[in-house]
């Protein structure tokens, strides 16, 4: 994919989040778009992370974690911040960090 504007954005996700296998989801639908980044569960209930790759790619992500999620999630509120343009991804595959 030569020429495609990398980009990374940090995201934040609100709602019934944890415990309904969206880490798991989100793992599986960053790798079948070809990102790299990693996902965790927070103290307070939230899913937090960061996702690297192709700029159309990260926008499908995005609007994924937004709307979507995991079959029975609930998303009340996804929180993008940080997105910038990089020179190259800084992950090797996408995690679940725990």
């Amino acid at each position: 994919m030569a020429g495609a504007k990398l980009v990374s954005v940090e995201y934040e996700i609100f709602g019934k989040v944890q415990g309904v296998f969206f880490r798991k989801h989100t793992q599986k639908t960053a790798k079948s778009l070809g990102l790299v980044g990693w996902v965790r569960n927070t103290s307070h209930k939230t899913v937090e992370g960061e996702v690297q790759g192709a700029e159309d790619k990260v926008k499908q992500m995005k609007i994924w974690l937004q709307t979507k999620g995991s079959p029975s999630s609930r998303i009340d509120r996804a929180v993008f911040k940080n997105e910038k343009t990089i020179p190259s991804v800084k992950y090797q595959d996408f995690s679940v960090r725990h």
